[in-house]
């Protein structure tokens, strides 16, 4: 199982990504070797996640998501 996710930053923007295993994601953020972006901005915090079938899936989800302008992005945590 593959997960989409979106993470508050402490900065308060939002990050969106991809993995099978979503807990130790978040905490590899969190330690700051998850990602660049996230590692200058920590903590971060799971506000959004959805299951999808396969990698191939999640990657086209998370690119639709990105693509979403933020009012939208911040429409999914809710």
């Amino acid at each position: 199982m593959w997960y989409v996710y979106l993470v508050r930053c402490s900065d308060n923007s939002l990050y969106c990504g991809i993995t099978n295993d979503l807990v130790k994601r978040i905490k590899k953020h969190n330690s700051g070797k998850g990602a660049k972006y996230t590692s200058t901005r920590l903590p971060v915090k799971l506000v959004y996640s959805e299951e999808s079938e396969n990698r191939s899936t999640a990657s086209k989800r998370e690119y639709a998501i990105k693509q979403l302008p933020r009012t939208e992005k911040l429409k999914l945590c809710l």
